[in-house]
């Protein structure tokens, strides 16, 4: 359960910066703008809730979870779980199991990272629709209705919607084609702080007993 709960964190941070037979140019526009500012950041750290509801709207659970970013490196905690990227080795570390999983990162294999996920290949994958503005509190907030362009996929709808002030993201909903919403908000964001590399590594001398599994 709590790698899907990961597995979940992980599909948030994709539609973060992925996204009708024609996608809306205005859309396009802040999407393009959300990655341009992404790509200007040195280091992001942010933590966020994290909230399912079923069809009804009745909420089933409510986490929440934090992430790293620094160049190619991560790091992301979620629900017991955290994962390590030093931008060659992936590790993810299961708390309640004392267990962590060892891989390579290839970057050749199409790979998710979430770098990637907040820059622009959300062209290939969705068409997107400008909804609007609101005002969340004192924030301007334009929200994006992404359609899947693979019919395939478990999701039918993902609502982004962007500080427009900040050019960054705020919060994203997911609809899931069985009927769950999977909402998350981004709660804080600091950019541009010093950041060591060690953070992005696993430290087994800080897990006593850890069990390792290495898949590389």
């Amino acid at each position: 359960m709590k790698n899907l709960y990961l597995s979940a964190a992980l599909s948030f941070l994709s539609v973060l910066a992925m996204a009708q037979t024609k996608s809306d140019p205005a859309a396009k526009a802040i999407l393009d703008a959300v990655s341009a500012k992404f790509k200007t950041f040195t280091t992001v750290e942010a933590s966020f809730s994290y909230k399912v509801e079923n069809a009804a709207g009745k909420a089933l659970s409510t986490k929440t979870g934090s992430i790293k970013m620094k160049g190619t490196k991560y790091r992301v905690s979620f629900s017991g779980q955290e994962i390590f990227c030093n931008g060659t080795t992936v590790w993810n570390y299961d708390k309640a199991a004392n267990e962590v999983t060892i891989s390579n990162l290839d970057a050749s294999s199409g790979m998710i990272t979430p770098q990637k996920l907040f820059t622009n290949f959300y062209d290939k994958d969705f068409l997107y629709l400008l909804n609007g503005e609101k005002k969340v509190g004192n924030k301007t907030i334009q929200e994006i209705e992404m359609t899947p362009v693979d019919k395939s996929k478990p999701f039918h709808k993902v609502y982004v919607q962007v500080d427009k002030a900040a050019k960054t993201i705020y919060s994203t909903k997911v609809l899931e084609n069985a009927g769950n919403r999977y909402s998350y908000t981004v709660t804080t964001m600091k950019t541009n702080s010093p950041l060591a590399d060690n953070v992005f590594s696993f430290d087994k001398k800080k897990y006593p007993g850890v069990e390792e599994v290495d898949l590389r």
